[in-house]
């Protein structure tokens, strides 16, 4: 098998715009490919698009998160439903945290190849470990370690599922999704670490954005398209037109204005 990347690297010619690309597998399974070229380092970064993206099965698991799950189904099992005395130590922990952040590197990526249901799986499945590390880790500093992320996770989260949502043209379910993402930011308690403060005000200007984004965007309705037509009727003194237009939205109304 060779071994230089100099074949792949020529016909891939790097673009900061368009670095990310699919790819099927020699294994049958579909593969994500990053470009980078950082000065004098060149190369592609690939991970999985499903399961864990270096494609490893820790404990025989799809994910580490998933052993400790069942570690703690067995520990409710045999202890009457109880969770007393199930805990994370430090190296599970670890193992946890490292899981999380491969996550997050695919997610990013998923994100700008537009693969919105992919990076809705991804971000639910990092709340689940944000969770979970934050309800059974034994060490303080363990359980709030993720917890200053809590703002950027949700918006990526919100930001997929109103693209998503848009995609499907409900152009007012998604940006009740960014409003609803926005306000439950707003209102998360405050986690004194410098990340949690500076990704809750970028994640709402970021909401923001996508709210005044979807909404140039979207199609107009018919009402707004005769409004639109007979503001653009009496700026050109059409009068007989915008009489036409202004009987047409009294219908459009019920009758109403």
């Amino acid at each position: 098998m060779p071994q230089d990347l100099d074949h792949l690297l020529r016909e891939w010619e790097y673009d900061p715009q368009a670095n990310v690309r699919r790819i099927w597998g020699e294994d049958g399974a579909q593969k994500l490919q990053v470009r980078v070229d950082q000065g004098a380092f060149q190369g592609i970064m690939q991970m999985n698009l499903d399961g864990r993206p270096d494609g490893k099965r820790p404990y025989g698991f799809e994910f580490t998160l998933d052993y400790y799950r069942e570690a703690l189904e067995k520990h409710l099992h045999s202890h009457g439903g109880q969770s007393a005395g199930f805990t994370l130590d430090r190296a599970a922990c670890q193992e946890l945290f490292d899981e999380g952040s491969r996550v997050y590197g695919r997610y990013v990526f998923l994100l700008q190849l537009k693969d919105y249901q992919r990076v809705i799986r991804d971000t639910e499945r990092n709340m689940g470990l944000f969770r979970f590390v934050n309800a059974h880790a034994e060490a303080e500093e363990d359980r709030t370690n993720l917890e200053k992320w809590w703002p950027y996770i949700l918006r990526i989260n919100a930001t997929a599922r109103a693209l998503k949502i848009f995609q499907d043209k409900h152009y007012a379910a998604a940006l009740e999704v960014a409003a609803a993402a926005r306000t439950q930011i707003e209102q998360l308690p405050e986690v004194q670490a410098e990340e949690f403060f500076v990704e809750r005000e970028r994640s709402l200007q970021a909401l923001d954005e996508l709210a005044e984004e979807l909404r140039h965007n979207r199609p107009l309705s018919q009402e707004e398209l005769l409004e639109q037509e007979l503001q653009d009727a009496i700026a050109q003194e059409k009068f007989e037109r915008a009489a036409a237009l202004r009987d047409q939205l009294r219908q459009l109304r019920g009758g109403q204005g």
